[in-house]
């Protein structure tokens, strides 16, 4: 029996890390318009909801839509979430506390809004459109300023009854390790960031072991971002690439924990570091991984780069609107 044409659209919001992206999608999810901007620091709740309602008229108008076309918006979102409320209880690179993101889209555009963590949504991404398209289980490492983590389970984003879970940057891996930013010791973040890595490296180039760091970036930690390490590797700072190789293997421990615990087939690692140095990465999380595993998982699972980039987000976001608004479609039938 033929089947009405979708001619929904669909708005995809990512707020994660230092930058704000936004795309709107027809229902192949095709990206019809897109903006893009840098976080503003400890921008005001008001000013914050402002630019980003903005932005979201901006991408419309772009695509000639207005609110009414628009089935659903996807917004995702680092730090701690309220899912089923669709409140931001943190986030951390606008200094928010406490934002009703969800009563304010859908008061704004008129349409349902989901709000979900920024690295599910990346994950989803990649499930739907990506590298892990066709796995029952997909684990997503996103390693950047901190250590993210998500997990699709047979289609759905696995969560936790009101937030998102997989917090795998704060499973400790260093027993009286490290203080983390969180208050515990030892936590994946705290041996395997960017941010670490950058320290450890710009130790490296004041000790004069880096010389090629050293010239090109100094030791400011704003200027040893993930290109300027992969650079430095490949000029043969060789103190820097033990660092990073390290910090893999921190990451390739704590995802053999995550094998045992769910049996994903695929493990799919993004983010800037991976994106500037996937081979490393790929090759030191799957050896460290495996080698902790039982021998009966060892060739269960697979790890892989991310493919979508930052497109993985934004779609990803506005993907799992659709997931949602047809969900509640069906149940409602």
């Amino acid at each position: 029996m033929a089947t009405k044409e979708d001619t929904r659209h669909w708005v995809g919001f990512d707020l994660g890390g230092t930058k704000m992206l936004g795309k709107v999608f027809d229902s192949q999810f095709r990206s019809l318009s897109h903006d893009r901007a840098k976080t503003k620091g400890n921008e005001g709740v008001e000013s914050g909801l402002v630019r980003i309602t903005k932005t979201i008229h901006k991408m419309l108008d772009r695509a000639d839509l207005k609110p009414k076309d628009i089935a659903g918006i996807g917004f995702g979102c680092p730090g701690p979430l309220d899912l089923e409320r669709g409140i931001a209880h943190s986030a951390p690179n606008l200094g928010w506390e406490n934002v009703a993101l969800k009563d304010h889209l859908e008061d704004e555009f008129g349409c349902p809004a989901v709000i979900l963590n920024d690295v599910d949504a990346g994950v989803y991404g990649e499930y739907r459109f990506g590298v892990a398209a066709k796995s029952r289980v997909v684990v997503g490492v996103f390693p950047g300023t901190g250590i993210g983590g998500g997990c699709v389970y047979e289609g759905s984003i696995m969560r936790g009854a009101t937030g998102s879970c997989m917090e795998i940057g704060h499973v400790q891996v260093a027993p009286e390790g490290p203080l983390c930013g969180c208050g515990q010791r030892g936590c994946l973040e705290a041996v395997a960031s960017r941010l670490v890595i950058a320290s450890r490296a710009a130790a490296a180039a004041y000790r004069g072991q880096a010389p090629y760091l050293l010239e090109n970036s100094g030791t400011d930690l704003t200027k040893i971002r993930s290109k300027a390490l992969a650079d430095s590797i490949a000029a043969g700072d060789t103190a820097v690439e033990n660092i990073v190789r390290d910090a893999a293997r921190q990451i390739g421990r704590a995802v053999a924990g995550v094998v045992h615990l769910l049996g994903p087939d695929l493990v799919v690692l993004g983010g800037g570091l991976v994106e500037a140095m996937p081979k490393l990465f790929v090759t030191e999380v799957n050896e460290s991984a495996k080698k902790r595993v039982l021998p009966a998982l060892m060739k269960t699972f697979e790890v892989v780069p991310a493919k979508l980039g930052d497109d993985a987000g934004v779609m990803g976001a506005a993907a799992w609107a659709q997931h949602n608004v047809d969900t509640d479609a069906q149940e409602e039938a």
